[in-house]
């Protein structure tokens, strides 16, 4: 089974249609309510929706999930049924097998409960039609790259006392995500050559964004989040607010970061803890998505419904 525990949970939603050929007799003996096993629309709906809340009992590699949500529907054709399933869950991962099993166990319903009235009876397909609210939803793309910095602040690392994992995995993490890191900076937990250093970042430089790590904590030499009182001039304490709750589910110590986030000028400038564990939990809580803060100020606003409603496959 796959490791989604470093996933952020999102609303899943998924259709799945399938189709059965039957005869024109079989579609009217279902209008006229004639079908000897009772109503097939009726059983097969209940049925897709048992079938999709038991998913991950039937299918091995699928995570059992919460599902909110199921709906069934049936169009009579002149020669066929069309089913449609669809599927919601506010969940780690994405629910295009829950409606692909209630589409197939619909099917199978209806194909049990009417076998002894048409013998030529077929399915002909499942697809799915529809799935959205996976990671790719929320990446935002650029027409110009985004330059960002890495500060790591640390006495002991600025010293050569210890080696820096953490500056080097919010740099690995931003070039994964197409940002361009143009600086990457060790400097000491000194409060005027923090403040220093992100001015020149944001007033000289021009970045877009500023990435943090260290000083969050409460040592006496901790004085990242002191440090940005005198810098930012918009808060957005959202996206520490994000990797603080996505890290108190994997850790009791992430309540005591004060790391913040806000703007300086167009320079977005976020703290992340000084260790490993801590950049790594805070990395995959806040991107991509908080990457669309860009295209906030640029004046691109929010994506409209259908722009996130587009059909895909099965990435996310």
């Amino acid at each position: 089974m796959r490791d989604i525990s470093r996933k952020v949970k999102t609303l899943r939603t998924a259709t799945a249609g399938a189709t059965l050929r039957v005869s024109p007799a079989t579609l009217v003996a279902i209008r006229e309510n004639r079908i000897p096993k009772g109503n097939p629309l009726e059983v097969a709906k209940v049925a897709a929706i048992q079938a999709a809340k038991n998913t991950g009992q039937i299918i091995p590699y699928c995570h059992p999930l919460p599902v909110d949500f199921v709906s069934v529907e049936f169009h009579l054709g002149e020669d066929q049924i069309d089913i449609q399933a669809s599927v919601k869950a506010i969940y780690k991962t994405g629910v295009e097998m829950e409606a692909l099993t209630a589409a197939s166990v619909a099917a199978l319903t209806l194909y049990d409960m009417m076998k002894m009235l048409d013998e030529d009876m077929e399915i002909l397909g499942v697809k799915l039609l529809e799935k959205k609210g996976g990671k790719g939803d929320f990446k935002d793309r650029f027409l110009q790259s985004l330059k960002a910095a890495v500060l790591v602040m640390s006495d002991t690392i600025a010293q050569g006392k210890k080696e820096d994992f953490s500056g080097k995995i919010i740099v690995d993490r931003l070039k994964e995500s197409g940002v361009d890191v143009v600086d990457y900076k060790i400097i000491p937990d000194d409060l005027s050559l923090i403040q220093a250093t992100l001015r020149s970042y944001a007033d000289d430089m021009q970045l877009d964004l500023v990435v943090t790590t260290g000083g969050t904590g409460l040592s006496p030499r901790d004085t990242t989040p002191e440090a940005m009182s005198g810098i930012i001039e918009q808060d957005v304490p959202g996206i520490t607010e994000a990797a603080r709750a996505y890290g108190q589910d994997r850790t009791p110590y992430s309540m005591l970061s004060r790391g913040r986030a806000g703007l300086r000028g167009k320079t977005l400038i976020i703290n992340l803890p000084g260790s490993r564990k801590g950049v790594a939990d805070s990395l995959d809580a806040i991107f991509p998505a908080v990457l669309h803060s860009f295209n906030m100020m640029r004046g691109g606003g929010h994506p409209s419904r259908e722009a996130l409603s587009g059909s895909r496959s099965s990435k996310g």
